[in-house]
């Protein structure tokens, strides 16, 4: 079996992949991503006794989609499309 490799994104390489992605020319856009909240009973160990696990309460937080989202005034996530994805010179 082949050695595993990890690639990092930062956010604004990965909202600049999605913009021209789809096509956009303008407009200032950042990432968004959509959650989910599902309660559930996890066994969990005991810091005393690592051999003994107890059912508690608690949340799974699932990444359910990512996408781009449009903003009228950039913040320190936002991308240009204009920089990043010119329009075609006809």
């Amino acid at each position: 079996m082949g050695e595993s490799q990890i690639i990092l994104f930062e956010y604004k390489e990965i909202t600049e992949l999605l913009i021209k992605r789809q096509g956009i020319h303008e407009g200032l856009w950042s990432i968004t991503i959509q959650f989910g909240f599902q309660p559930a009973n996890i066994n969990v160990k005991m810091e005393e006794d690592e051999s003994k696990e107890v059912l508690v309460p608690g949340v799974i937080i699932p990444l359910i989609k990512m996408g781009i989202q449009k903003h009228d005034r950039p913040n320190p996530f936002t991308v240009d499309a204009a920089e990043v994805n010119p329009s075609p010179k006809p």
